[in-house]
């Protein structure tokens, strides 16, 4: 629908198609800035973790592509800040409208589920809790359910949805369409070129490339113009390693017994964007999806940025400014293979920095 909306305003055409994920990123980036300062009332920080999430190469390709994730990474982030600040039903409501993006939302409503679930059982009498898990049911299991229900409006209305005859009873053939869609999706092992296994996708050494052509253009023997949707490996690289830091400091403040909502949030979003791809690992699978839990992997560089600064100011400030200044460099320089530029191949293959890249 958000799509379609694109193209109902500007034609069906490459701008109407592309539209719709060009404007939920900019939002994105404005989103995950809230986050951030709602997390750690920093302007310093505010702005990097802004920056950082505006200079991601995979963020940029995925707005330029007329692909589902991106707008279940938009919805998924609305969600979990809706959560931190309490306003529950708001956040069933998104978490509704991801699931009616791609079904791997459900991982995400099932996390917070239990976490919401944990709480009221830790903190209240079981008898006096019965209310309150009623009330966290409804939140994160009906009302999900009744906004996924709703985004299939159209089909229900129209007589030409895929499958929609199947059945004489539409929620029949409803039924039948999700199967259908379960059964390929569990059964899709077929080998592909740009199959990652998501043990690699922290460190994006399978990226998917989108395009690419030889054309005679550049004024060299030999061109290359390619989309490649990988994250810039500055950011990506240094993003793993702040993970495991972070998931670090979440054992040690559970062994202390206190709170910490960043890493408690950054846990979440990589324990539900990222855990349950490992469970597949027959299927066929490509590095990009790894764009659901982008947001968390910065989130992890901006709580270890934090962490730094606590500890000495001056010297935390000045490492942080310089490492966004090389991830600038760094997404500068791989923008062509981002956007598609017609280069040298000579220039294409210097940024093929891993085999495994081409």
């Amino acid at each position: 629908w958000l799509i379609a909306a694109g193209i109902a305003i500007f034609g069906d055409n490459e701008f109407g198609w592309r539209f719709a994920t060009a404007l939920v990123r900019t939002i994105l980036i404005l989103v995950f800035a809230r986050l951030v300062h709602v997390l750690f009332y920093s302007p310093l920080l505010t702005g990097l973790g802004a920056a950082l999430m505006a200079l991601d190469g995979l963020l940029l390709v995925h707005s330029r592509t007329a692909l589902l994730d991106l707008f279940l990474t938009f919805f998924v982030l609305i969600g979990v800040l809706l959560w931190h600040r309490d306003r529950h039903w708001w956040a069933g409501l998104a978490f509704g409208l991801a699931l009616g993006c791609k079904w791997s939302a459900i991982y995400f409503i099932a996390v917070i589920a239990l976490i919401s679930l944990y709480r009221i059982l830790v903190n209240m009498d079981i008898r006096d809790s019965l209310k309150l898990i009623s009330k966290k049911f409804a939140q994160y299991g009906l009302l999900p359910i009744v906004v996924y229900l709703m985004t299939w409006t159209g089909w229900f209305i129209s007589d030409r949805g895929w499958d929609r005859q199947w059945s004489s009873n539409p929620f029949l053939s409803w039924l039948h369409y999700h199967q259908e869609m379960l059964n390929f999706h569990t059964g899709l092992n077929t080998k592909h070129t740009y199959q990652a296994d998501p043990w690699t996708w922290l460190i994006q050494s399978r990226p998917t490339s989108f395009f690419y052509e030889s054309p005679k253009t550049c004024g060299a023997p030999s061109c290359s113009q390619e989309v490649l949707a990988m994250g810039t490996p500055f950011l990506w690289w240094a993003g793993a390693i702040a993970i495991f830091v972070v998931i670090g400091f979440w054992i040690k403040s559970i062994i202390e017994k206190r709170m910490e909502p960043a890493s408690n949030i950054i846990v979440l979003g990589i324990a539900a964007g990222y855990l349950p791809w490992f469970a597949f690992q027959d299927r066929t699978v490509f590095s990009f999806y790894s764009i659901v839990f982008q947001p968390f992997l910065i989130l992890a560089l901006v709580y270890c940025a934090r962490w730094f600064i606590s500890h000495n100011q001056r010297w935390g400030m000045i490492a942080s400014c310089i490492f966004a200044l090389l991830v600038f460099f760094n997404f500068l320089y791989f923008l062509p293979v981002y956007v598609g530029d017609v280069i040298t191949y000579d220039a294409w293959y210097s940024r093929m920095w891993l085999p495994s890249w081409i």
